[in-house]
């Protein structure tokens, strides 16, 4: 079973933050991030996707196991142009990706 506490823990120290600084980050108040570790509970759906914004990463990079990759403004540019290119589209820009990768 996935371990939320014990991801939020390892994304703090990751980052070197406390949960203050993500309380901030997030637009959360420090009382709503310190409960989910006095009373052992489970944030809500809306408060973990508050969480992620907080961190930087979507839901699905919260619950990747394996290495994350931060969401940057930039990136996340990349994938709303992606999101809305024809397959044909596509497949071009991935294969220039490539070749530029394969020049450095």
């Amino acid at each position: 079973m996935f371990d939320i506490h014990a991801r939020l823990q390892q994304l703090l120290q990751n980052r070197g933050w406390t949960a203050y600084r993500l309380a901030l980050n997030c637009g959360l108040s420090h009382a709503t991030i310190a409960n989910i570790y006095k009373r052992n509970t489970v944030p809500s759906v809306a408060t973990l996707e508050a969480i992620c914004r907080g961190f930087g990463i979507t839901l699905s990079q919260f619950f990747a196991e394996g290495e994350m990759v931060e969401l940057t403004s930039e990136l996340d540019e990349v994938f709303t142009c992606w999101a809305d290119l024809t397959p044909r589209q596509k497949s071009a820009s991935l294969e220039m990706m490539k070749s530029m990768h394969e020049e450095k």
